[in-house]
């Protein structure tokens, strides 16, 4: 069974002063904190639920995916 660490995850500031982690490879797994810790924490709840909603489904978790990251100069 596939964990948080099997997937590329971001942690970025917010504009409103806290922070979004997210996993890209799975819609709709994302979360906020005060913190970056935070965030992650919050993002470690979100992914189980999403894995058990996948689970009673019977299907697969998606592969992760590789990000690239552009420079803007």
């Amino acid at each position: 069974m596939k964990s948080l660490q099997n997937y590329t995850t971001v942690i970025r500031p917010d504009d409103n002063g806290t922070f979004v982690a997210y996993v890209p490879a799975i819609p709709g797994c994302h979360a906020w904190g005060q913190t970056p810790d935070e965030a992650h924490t919050e993002l470690i709840s979100v992914f189980e639920m999403i894995q058990e909603e996948y689970k009673e489904q019977g299907r697969s978790l998606p592969g992760n995916v590789e990000l690239v990251i552009a420079n803007a100069s």
